[in-house]
């Protein structure tokens, strides 16, 4: 068993995987009508950074990080996205 921040890890099947991935997914384009709606001007780099976000979030789930489960969870939530962020912005500013 692999442990991250003290948290058991599990292995999520495929059809976990995938229904994670369609939830992020759903969850990012709803987010983004809302913020069209609301007049917010959003950019694709932006947009882009909301997807990973909104994608780990999901996929955490099933691996066993679920935020309402304590500080650890949740630091390791935070840590994890803080990650992806910064290696998204710096491929960001890399490519242009």
């Amino acid at each position: 068993m692999m442990k991250f921040f003290g948290i058991t890890l599990r292995t999520p099947s495929a059809s976990e995987l995938t229904a994670a991935v369609v939830m992020g997914t759903g969850l990012w384009m709803a987010a983004l009508g809302l913020l069209r709606a609301a007049g917010v001007a959003i950019d694709r780099v932006d947009a882009g950074a909301l997807l990973l976000v909104a994608l780990w979030g999901c996929l955490s789930a099933r691996l066993g990080i679920r935020i309402e489960q304590g500080h650890r969870h949740l630091a390791a939530n935070l840590c994890v996205s803080a990650g992806l962020l910064a290696c998204y912005q710096s491929a960001c500013a890399l490519a242009g």
